[in-house]
């Protein structure tokens, strides 16, 4: 299989730049990096790995569609291509509660909203004259990427919809040119997105095979089987703690969420993560994350890809980052 890495805020961005260049001399296919809720933007990373690589597509796995204004999101990623032309995508999600309410972001109509988002996007990366676009969000009046000084060109700037729930996963099938999955969910999750991603290719015109399908995938490897559990648990127990639309879509009983909503706050304090991950169990990591020794880490990342993944992309939180590589390298 194809492999990416995928890169949040686990390192610090020194060490990530180190890990980029490793995976591609790895033959890893892509680098991407999060907007990694208050703690990392993205584009500033981006930039360091497309600086420092020479093959491998660096992508924002994701960036939100609410703060970035349209035009100044193109501008940045027009600037991504400058930088490393042909090899930077655009990764977009409709964010999270309760993240976004506490910093003012009512997340009303988010697939209208993603819609409008990705279409003015698309139009000013065009670089085919002034845009303009009357939207109940985005509003551009004549607007382009004016260069005076580069040459105007289009820019090869793909774009793919983050999507967790099934109506945005519809959206990205009639409109996007990926989809990144989302982490921490069985495999059997990818079986019902692959339903919506085909009901909304099928909408537009399009076959489920014209949209590249990339995954986020936890991947704790060690020889040490519990250590490898035990470097994802803190993270799942994290997110089943405090992200609804992976709540909703991990597959894990209710019950057990309670257990968690009863000790975790937003934010969440170091002690209140340790406190909940001893309430998650080691089936509940292995059935949501590819963790454990290497063959256990790709036996479960090839359940994702047969359930519809094209490339899965790697997190490491294990405590061997070069090993993660190294067990998925082609």
């Amino acid at each position: 299989m194809t492999a990416a890495l995928y890169l949040q805020d686990a390192h610090t961005i020194r060490e990530a730049m180190r890990y980029a260049r490793y995976a591609e001399q790895s033959g890893f296919d892509a680098v991407w990096q999060a907007d990694s809720r208050l703690v990392r933007e993205a584009c500033v990373p981006m930039a360091a790995f497309a600086a420092t690589t020479d093959r491998v597509k660096i992508g924002s796995g994701v960036v939100d569609c609410w703060t970035r204004n349209p035009a100044r999101l193109a501008s940045t990623f027009s600037t991504l291509d400058d930088l490393a032309p042909g090899r930077i995508i655009l990764g977009i999600g409709a964010w999270w509660d309760p993240l976004a309410a506490k910093v003012g972001i009512e997340r009303a109509k988010p697939l209208r909203v993603m819609r409008e988002v990705v279409e003015s996007v698309r139009a000013l990366l065009a670089c085919d004259g002034p845009v303009t676009y009357h939207g109940e969000h985005v509003h551009l009046d004549g607007v382009e990427l004016d260069y005076v000084h580069q040459e105007r060109r289009p820019k090869e700037v793909p774009i793919y919809i983050g999507a967790t729930g099934m109506k945005m996963m519809e959206l990205a099938g009639k409109l996007a040119d990926g989809v990144v999955l989302n982490y921490m969910v069985e495999p059997s999750y990818n079986l019902r997105a692959m339903d919506a991603l085909a009901a909304g290719a099928s909408a537009a015109g399009r076959d489920l095979d014209d949209i590249d399908r990339p995954q986020l995938v936890v991947c704790s490897v060690d020889e040490d089987r519990q250590a490898a559990l035990d470097g994802a648990r803190l993270l799942l127990t994290q997110y089943l703690g405090q992200q609804p639309h992976i709540m909703a879509a991990s597959g894990v009983s209710d019950e057990l969420l309670n257990d968690i909503h009863q000790v975790l706050t937003w934010p969440a304090t170091h002690e209140q993560i340790v406190a909940a991950s001893k309430l998650v169990p080691d089936d509940v990591v292995q059935r949501c994350t590819a963790s454990g020794t290497p063959e256990e880490a790709k036996a479960k990342v090839q359940e994702y890809v047969d359930n519809g993944c094209t490339t899965p992309i790697l997190y490491p939180l294990g405590p061997d980052v070069e090993l993660m590589i190294e067990t998925f390298a082609s």
